[in-house]
């Protein structure tokens, strides 16, 4: 499916069929690769991408909490991802930024190298579901979120997706599109790749960050939210605030609002009215009709008149 596209390895436009490394190498072997995922979108001006500042300055947070060093600067980074989407047209889609260490590492666990880097454009597709506001369903996984003094869970890195994966199996296997873990603490964290927000009494709550992943989406939804006077508390969400939740909702890069329609046994309108005033504000934010939003996209390539 993606074998016309062009993967920017290291510097250089590659094929996609050739941007690979090494079964031995640290990154695949060891799960040390740290990584960035960020949607596209087509504007008056051309293909821009949301939030990339923001997406980038995680991607160096990741390595500075992991102790690496990544190969190429911010900027660097910022120019390669323009070349990338320019050479695969790319309207809508998905950019996924992979920095890893490329080298066998047969017994190493700890390297001295910087990291390399791999730039993924990629256009939008049934499969990847993009912009899909189809209620779904969900549960509280049999799975614990990663305790935040076993690993970083701030850090975007692949080793942790492991425990997503997890949580999203158990939820597959019990008949749920969504597994929705509970911390070591027992208070509730987040999705395998969602953040999770409830509505109660029309205030927006989400758990606070320090034991979850800084999503850039959430940060989004709770900037959009204090733009319209919606009232939002990040705090920490006992099990049982979640089932006497009015509304549910998640959100990830390609989906920006995804609401619950069941959560366990409990059947919730889905959209509530708060979920869906934020949908429609979202919506408005993306077809780039709220100027003061405007700052949140980064122009990649001008459209040819």
């Amino acid at each position: 499916m993606y074998e016309h596209l062009k993967v920017w390895m290291n510097g250089k436009l590659v094929p996609w069929r050739d941007a690979t490394v090494p079964l031995l190498s640290h990154g695949f072997s060891r799960g040390s690769a740290i990584f960035e995922v960020f949607g596209t979108h087509r504007s008056p001006r051309g293909t821009v991408a949301f939030r990339m500042d923001e997406h980038l300055k995680r991607l160096m947070k990741s390595a500075d909490l992991l102790g690496m060093q990544i190969g190429y600067s911010g900027q660097h980074i910022v120019d390669a991802v323009a070349e990338t989407i320019r050479a695969n047209k790319l309207g809508r889609g998905l950019v996924k930024i992979l920095a890893y260490w490329g080298e066998e590492a047969i017994i190493q666990l700890v390297l001295e190298s910087k990291l390399d880097v791999s730039i993924f454009a990629i256009p939008s597709s049934e499969e990847l579901g993009l912009d899909n506001a189809t209620p779904i369903s969900a549960c509280i996984s049999n799975w614990r979120k990663l305790h935040p003094e076993t690993v970083p869970v701030e850090a975007k890195a692949c080793a942790n997706y492991l425990n997503s994966y997890l949580a999203r199996r158990d939820a597959s296997l019990r008949g749920f599109d969504v597994g929705l873990l509970l911390g070591t603490d027992g208070f509730l964290s987040e999705g395998s790749i969602e953040s999770v927000f409830l509505v109660k009494n029309g205030v927006l709550i989400t758990p606070p960050l320090g034991r979850i992943l800084s999503s850039i989406t959430r940060m989004s939804i709770l900037q959009a939210a204090q733009s319209i006077g919606i009232p939002s508390l990040e705090k920490a969400v006992r099990i049982e605030d979640v089932f006497s939740a009015d509304e549910i909702f998640v959100c990830h890069t390609g989906i920006k609002i995804l609401p619950i329609a069941r959560f366990e046994n409990r059947s919730l309108e889905a959209p509530g009215p708060v979920t869906h005033k934020l949908m429609k504000l979202m919506e408005r934010i993306f077809s780039f009709s709220e100027d003061k939003f405007k700052d949140w996209f980064t122009l990649c390539t001008e459209s040819i008149s």
